[in-house]
Formats: structure tokens, sequence, C-alpha cells
């Protein structure tokens, strides 16, 4: 008779209710959150994948591969959303000046003033959280920052 193999050491502890709950509520923000931002891609006639996209090029402009890895998702998919808010006038393709071989997307004027509008049309910002004191929201944020590692 042969003896099992011996089970791996388990690295990690059953949460408790509190962490489930926490864990929870973290993905329902996370749902609300996508929802709303579907929501006010929508009234630009954008997509949600476009607007996140656009959002990260109103901070600066970035190359291709960076947009992916920021994205989640595949360079051929970045590079189809870029042409779709390209022809609408919202981005546009210039060479970085540090490697000229590199194409960086950047948001044009009217790009940066649509990020805004859909920033400021984010009824998550403006409902729960605005019913946070100032304090609570600057708990919450530190509380997330330290979650995040940063």
């Amino acid at each position: 008779m042969s003896t099992p193999p011996p089970r791996p050491a388990a690295h990690h502890r059953a949460a408790d209710p509190l962490t489930m709950e926490v864990v929870e509520l973290i993905g329902d923000v996370v749902a609300r959150f996508y929802a709303d931002y579907e929501e006010a891609a929508a009234t630009h006639a954008l997509t949600g994948p476009q607007a996140r996209l656009l959002s990260l090029l109103a901070l600066e402009p970035l190359p291709m591969r960076k947009l992916a890895q920021r994205l989640k998702c595949e360079p051929s998919n970045v590079t189809g959303i870029v042409d779709r808010l390209e022809a609408r006038g919202l981005a546009e393709r210039r060479p970085d000046r540090a490697d000229r071989r590199v194409k960086l997307a950047a948001a044009t004027e009217e790009g940066l003033r649509v990020a805004r509008e859909l920033r400021e049309g984010l009824r998550f910002a403006r409902e729960p959280l605005a019913g946070l004191s100032a304090a609570e929201r600057a708990s919450l944020r530190d509380l997330l920052r330290r979650m995040l590692g940063a």
C-alpha cells in the first residue's frame, strides 16, 4: 500500500466573516463605479473602455504598451480604441521626444474637455462619497492606499 503524497502546507487561513463582508462591499463599490462610468461614457457616445483610456490620456500622453498594461488588455485592443478616439478628434498619436520610434497617444484639447466632463459626471463621486465628511474621505483614502501598498 502506497502512502499518499504529503499535502502542501496551507498558506492562507479562512477569512473571517468581517473580512468577507468587506471584500463583498469592495466588489459592490467597484461594480457601482463601473456602472456609473459606463453611464457617464454613454452621455458622450463613448464605450467604457474608450472613456477609461481617454481618462488616462488626460493625465499624460502614454505609449500604447503602457496603456495596454494600465487597462489590462491586449495592445491590439488599445490600438483600436485609440483609432476610434482619434477619428472623433479626442486623441492623437505623436512621436515620443525621448524615442522617436515610439508613438504616444495623447488627449487633444477636446479630449481633455470630455475627460473632465466624464469625471464630473460620475454620480458615484457626487452621491455616496459626498455624504462622507472630509475627515472620513481622507481616512478612506488612506486605508485604500494602505491596502494597495502605495
